[in-house]
């Protein structure tokens, strides 16, 4: 009892030591990058030597920023897009584009994964305190997208009272349905063509949208309308686009201002870059033909092949992690065996959501790595546990007397557990590492948060370019069915394969 009571009070105080260790490395990394920036702004001059202006938008808000498919290929495009275009442009440096959901912008502005977001983005005092925003380049108005049936029922947020509605989050509209709308049932969601496709199905009575996205989907959507929404607040720095840059980047704002200022006395955003915008978007009838996802089918193939690389990379990454820590979890050494428990259960107590954006934004602050990378580690960390308590149990499950007979024929205890007891184990556990290598397929959609263009992202641009919600949603699940049907298949086989061999030996 006594050295049982000794053991849990070491692994208590490695624990803890561990957690606090983490927690203060980050703690202390995040302000001392933002002190330095307050301190000495070279944020210009930085941007014009690595000849680079990194700009993050989220791509599903016509006009302001969309994709649309250009000779097979994904290509950025919108009022926005051009801005920063422009600002390039001025700076003499190539613009390149980060896209992700909209809620992961300021975090990847933060963790200076991108030098500005252009991504209709409003001014807020809260905001302000953490970011620099450079002065406005456009006013906003919000509207309210509804059901055409609804159209004279609803003519205010006030008639909205007790009803559900969508907005996206992270957005003014987000926050204007929550505080104004009484008693509002609020669904927040990462992507505007979910907001669509729950609207259409009855999920929510309306959505919040700017007047120029709003007009965009009721052009290409049928069976929508457009109501106004007399939110208060609706004019001065509440309903203002700005351009946000790190906290400190001064000298980075005052060049995008120079750029606004001239963009503001020639109307050049409003007159050219969202008229451009509107005619590049196309209409309904275009985008939706016969054929017209046929023609994306070079979307899906790019994104089936990132989403195998993927998976591949994350199962062989788990495999190696977790029959590393299932045998330290096994080891009698108490340091091996806590840092094990550790990892374990810290990682199977944890949102994989989490870790993936914890391993990006968090990890990237010390160490920058691409999305990719990111997500391939982020998964295969996941996976290494699970796989690690699975192997555990097949170890378990082989009788002791395997590893006492390999000890008295001269083996080691290493090569008795990798000749004897690890194919013995591996034999009994084979359908339960199936399903895992499945729920990590699966899995892998989860890197689209970050931007990594795997299936569930490349379906996105499909919905957005489209404006179609459900069939691009259907097709991918049939290829990600197709594609677990056959690893069960490969599985199966090889379990049959496995008790053949057992039972001619026996």
């Amino acid at each position: 009892m006594s050295q049982s009571k000794h053991w849990l009070k070491k692994a208590i105080i490695l624990a803890m030591t561990f957690i606090l260790t983490i927690g203060m490395t980050l703690g202390m990394l995040l302000p001392l990058n933002a002190n330095a920036s307050s301190a000495t702004d070279n944020s210009l001059n930085e941007v014009k030597k690595k000849g680079v202006l990194v700009m993050g938008t989220s791509p599903d808000y016509p006009p302001y920023e969309f994709q649309k498919s250009h000779h097979g290929q994904s290509k950025d495009y919108g009022a926005d897009i051009q801005l920063g275009k422009q600002i390039a442009k001025k700076l003499h440096v190539k613009l390149k584009i980060k896209n992700m959901s909209f809620n992961s912008l300021l975090t990847a502005l933060n963790t200076h994964k991108v030098d500005m977001i252009i991504a209709a983005l409003s001014y807020t005092p809260q905001r302000a305190k953490n970011v620099n925003f450079s002065k406005s380049y456009a006013d906003a108005y919000i509207n309210f997208v509804v059901n055409k049936q609804d159209a004279k029922k609803y003519h205010s947020y006030k008639n909205l009272a007790n009803q559900s509605i969508g907005a996206q989050l992270g957005t003014t509209q987000y926050t204007m349905a929550k505080k104004q709308i009484k008693n509002v049932h609020l669904k927040g969601m990462d992507s505007t063509n979910d907001l669509v496709i729950g609207l259409k199905s009855g999920r929510f009575k309306a959505v919040p949208m700017e007047k120029p996205a709003a007009d965009a989907y009721i052009k290409n959507t049928t069976g929508l309308a457009e109501v106004p929404s007399h939110f208060k607040g609706q004019t001065g720095q509440n309903a203002t686009r700005c351009i946000a840059f790190h906290k400190g980047a001064n000298s980075l704002t005052n060049a995008a201002n120079k750029v606004i200022e001239q963009d503001n006395h020639n109307h050049t955003y409003t007159n050219k870059f969202v008229a451009a915008a509107g005619k590049k978007m196309g209409t309904a009838k275009n985008n939706k033909s016969q054929f017209s996802l046929w023609n994306y089918k070079d979307y899906f193939i790019k994104g089936l092949e990132l989403t195998i690389v993927i998976s591949v990379a994350s199962v062989i990454m788990g495999l190696i992690l977790g029959v590393i820590f299932a045998l330290m979890r096994l080891s009698h050494n108490w340091f091996l065996h806590t840092i094990a428990v550790i990892y374990i259960e810290f990682i199977r107590g944890t949102p994989e959501l989490v870790q993936i954006m914890f391993v990006y934004f968090g990890l990237g602050e010390i160490v920058k790595l691409p999305a990719l990378t990111s997500g391939i580690i982020a998964i295969g960390v996941n996976s290494g546990a699970y796989v690690a308590e699975i192997i555990r149990s097949g170890i378990n499950s082989v009788d002791k007397g395997q590893m006492e007979a390999a000890l008295s024929l001269g083996l080691s205890k290493a090569k008795g557990m990798k000749n004897i007891v690890l194919p013995q184990a591996f034999k009994n556990i084979w359908p339960a590492l199936g399903n895992e290598f499945v729920t990590l397929l699966k899995d892998s959609s989860l890197v689209s948060t970050i931007g990594v263009a795997e299936l569930m992202y490349e379906m996105k641009i499909v919905q957005a370019d489209t404006y179609e919600g459900v069939l691009p949603i259907f097709i991918i699940m049939i290829i990600y069915f197709i594609m677990t049907s056959i690893i069960l298949a490969i599985m199966h086989y090889y379990e049959k394969k496995f008790n053949h061999k057992g039972t001619a030996k026996a």
